[in-house]
């Protein structure tokens, strides 16, 4: 194992921000050449002003990812863009509307899908066989702590990350054996951007009081009935003690300033 990565190339989807953003300055800083994408170029081109202001490397492609002519395009783009090959594809775009599921229409289904599900995979099929032929590569498929269990208001996000996961072991069944890994990291609430104002009440404690898993009634099932999760997991789940900052217990992305690193693993 080596953590110097001069002369890799890394795609990573949605790194405009949050947990794609500080994926991105990790890379670079690894002295992978970068290769950033999301639909606001101007908050990009900060990110990829950011890196280089460390001596890194990164340009940045627009892409929506709305169709698997985006998504094509956009692993062609940055195939040529590092050189002729991609070494590192961090499926991490996604999008998550909260909300009951009688309240979702056929609209908000094919949107969340198209980028939480269809995207992903059509970047694989375009770049994974390379890296097959080429005898290496690793695909990081970033998906949720609620693909694992029932939760209130997330099933069309939930359901869409379960598919995420069944799709990485799809793939490193598949592309496993010609020497690429094929991982997912399952986060819970992350002091990012994007989780504000989601779940019941506002800002992060919101957020946590909305990820309870349910029982087979819809109660909650309680600590005896989750399986892997530590005290310290629990304590962020169920949401900051009497006296305590209310983003207290989130974690930071990996590569953010300062304390609460994000470490990659499940139902963190």
């Amino acid at each position: 194992m080596t953590n110097d990565l001069t002369g890799s190339t890394a795609l990573i989807t949605g790194s405009n921000s949050g947990i794609g953003r500080a994926a991105a300055l990790s890379l670079a800083r690894l002295g992978a050449y970068v290769v950033l994408s999301g639909r606001d170029a101007g908050r990009g081109e900060q990110v990829v002003a950011a890196i280089r202001g460390e001596g890194g490397r990164a340009d940045f492609v627009a892409a929506d990812l709305a169709d698997e002519a985006s998504a094509r395009q956009l692993a062609r783009q940055a195939a040529e863009l590092g050189g002729g090959h991609v070494d590192i594809l961090v499926n991490n775009a996604g999008i998550f509307p909260f909300g009951p599921t009688h309240e979702a229409s056929e609209a908000d289904f094919d949107r969340v899908f198209a980028v939480n599900v269809r995207a992903p995979f059509f970047l694989v099929a375009e770049l994974a066989p390379e890296m097959a032929k080429r005898g290496h590569g690793a695909i990081i498929n970033v998906t949720t702590m609620v693909a694992e269990f029932g939760a209130p208001q997330m099933a069309l996000y939930g359901s869409s990350k379960a598919a995420l996961v069944l799709l990485t072991k799809s793939w490193a069944a598949e592309y496993g054996p010609s020497g690429v890994r094929v991982n997912a990291v399952s986060p819970g609430p992350t002091r990012t951007d994007g989780h504000r104002g989601h779940g019941r009440g506002s800002g992060s404690a919101g957020l946590r009081r909305a990820v309870r898993p349910a029982g087979p009634a819809g109660g909650d099932r309680g600590r005896d009935h989750l399986p892997g999760q530590r005290r310290g997991q629990l304590r962020a789940r169920r949401g900051p003690a009497r006296g305590r900052r209310p983003d207290r217990g989130l974690t930071r992305p990996v590569g953010s300033r300062g304390p609460g690193v994000l470490t990659c693993t499940r139902n963190a």
